[in-house]
């Protein structure tokens, strides 16, 4: 597979050292690209597949469960603009941390919640940010998202890029699994 027009985001090199990556998996990769899609400091979230142990997988092979990789959202951001540790605060309102076996109606270890850091202190962040979630008693259960290390992240093909722009109906669909009721339960006051 190679990268495609709505993946391909060429920076330059003053823009390279301008933006950093973030990398979230939580659930169909379809959901997770809106919530992070308009937030100020975002230049592109991209829709791929990460973690597993088959190189350039396709969604067919990920939707086996047997490649090892999960759906997540590669999200391009200004770190002036968006830092880090609230592009974290946003993923813990669209994501059930406290399930490990998929997200809402996305059952599967293709769905399982990680954050995959890039560097020490993304990492540090992201284990200060889960253990300041689990003390603040939001929930009644343990805060599972798993804390990873990156690594390759495919582009998913190019009819999963940006598909609640594409499908808003079936985005729609899919969103009723369970996604939005979670969040205004749990963060909408």
């Amino acid at each position: 597979m190679t990268e495609n027009n709505a993946t391909n985001v060429n920076l330059d090199a003053e823009q390279k050292s301008k933006y950093d990556t973030a990398i979230f998996a939580g659930g169909c990769f379809w959901c997770m690209v809106e919530p992070f899609d308009s937030l100020p400091g975002i230049k592109k979230v991209i829709s791929g597949y990460t973690g597993g142990h088959v190189s350039n997988p396709t969604y067919q092979e990920v939707c086996t469960g047997t490649t090892g990789h999960t759906e997540a959202v590669k999200i391009i951001y200004d770190p002036s603009i968006m830092p880090y540790k609230k592009l974290l605060d946003y993923y813990w309102q669209v994501t059930d941390p406290t399930d490990a076996m998929g997200q809402f109606q996305d059952r599967g270890d293709q769905y399982r919640p990680v954050i995959y850091y890039n560097s020490e202190k993304q990492k540090e962040a992201a284990e200060e940010s889960k253990k300041a979630l689990q003390n603040s008693g939001k929930f009644d259960k343990p805060i599972v998202t798993k804390i990873e290390p990156a690594e390759p992240f495919y582009p998913a093909e190019e009819y999963h890029q940006d598909f609640y722009k594409k499908d808003p109906l079936r985005y729609a669909i899919e969103e009723a699994g369970g996604r939005s009721a979670f969040i205004k339960k749990h963060w909408q006051k």
